[in-house]
């Protein structure tokens, strides 16, 4: 079991390279994280087992779910954009896991003029994921999950487009207190416009937009002793984009905890998109139901400021 993990590292290592970069093409949206945890920690997510888990980041994580979670994060950020997340995820007896999901994004305000120059009014897009994970340990050490994802998505008046795609992946407990993960997302994910609506022939067309399928690897520890976890990830996408992610994180008490990550180191010469993160999470059990509030500020190096990622959460 370990030697093929180890296998998939390698071919994931020597894979093709392009020459675009995977966050410049369709579907950038659903690629920034999910959440206020995952965000604060570079999303370095893919194998982490502990604390509240996210699909999202690999479909075979819902199957080591302890509770139901479910959460709801907004954020604050720069230029008129707007990203929000809604999760459930619950375990199966005995050994499965469910998990439902879903990614709002979008901009507003985008001043539109007529061909003198002249204010029309303001238009807006909004991009929209949703997801249905499940996943089932075949062997106590193993799990294996798939999401099915349908992407709704509005980029002017008529011009719209619905998809689906997949994700697949898979968990495996190396040692106590170390794991491993490996997903292939979106794969089949692509986006069909169509401007026929809007433009008569021959002007108007149709268009297909394909998302980069990401291949990713990771490895987590966990300190149960100290109660602290680090993770670290590698991503290689068929857009030719390879990247590291690092993120930690540590409770310094039973109700409060505190996390930092990086996000998109890429290995590419003159790359300049990282995306250094931190944040904290503040827990209190009431009556058997465990709500929490998160927080995180991601540094992004495009935009006049970061991004202030609020989650609201509960185990019951």
């Amino acid at each position: 079991m370990r030697n093929s993990f180890l296998v998939i590292f390698f071919l994931l290592l020597i894979s093709e390279k392009s020459q675009s970069q995977s966050f410049s093409v369709a579907g950038a949206f659903a690629r920034m994280g999910f959440g206020a945890r995952g965000m604060g920690m570079g999303n370095a997510m893919t194998s982490i087992v502990i604390g509240e888990l996210n699909t999202y980041y690999n479909p075979a994580l819902s199957a080591f779910s302890q509770s139901r979670i479910a959460a709801a994060t907004f954020s604050i950020l720069s230029l008129d954009r707007h990203l929000n997340f809604l999760s459930y995820t619950q375990s199966i007896k005995p050994t499965a896991g469910l998990s439902v999901g879903l990614i709002n994004a979008g901009v507003g305000n985008i001043d539109g003029r007529d061909n003198d120059g002249i204010h029309t009014e303001n238009y807006s897009t909004f991009e929209n994921q949703f997801y249905l994970s499940f996943s089932n340990r075949v062997h106590e050490d193993v799990s294996i999950g798939i999401t099915i994802k349908l992407y709704y998505s509005k980029l002017f008046e008529q011009v719209k487009s619905t998809t689906v795609g997949f994700d697949v992946g898979t968990i495996i407990h190396i040692i106590d207190g170390l794991t491993g993960g490996i997903v292939l997302q979106d794969l089949g994910s692509k986006y069909l416009w169509s401007t026929k609506e809007i433009y008569p022939d021959p002007l108007g067309k149709n268009t297909t937009n394909k998302f980069p399928t990401l291949r990713r690897i990771a490895l987590s520890y966990y300190f149960e002793k100290f109660g602290g976890t680090i993770s670290a990830e590698y991503e290689n996408s068929t857009s030719g984009l390879n990247l590291l992610r690092f993120g930690a994180e540590y409770a310094i008490l039973e109700y409060f905890q505190i996390r930092g990550g990086v996000d998109r180191i890429g290995l590419e010469e003159n790359f300049t998109g990282t995306k250094p993160s931190f944040g904290f999470t503040i827990v209190k059990a009431i009556n058997g139901w465990k709500p929490a509030i998160s927080y995180s500020f991601i540094f992004e190096s495009f935009a006049p400021h970061g991004m202030h990622i609020i989650t609201l959460s509960t185990k019951f």
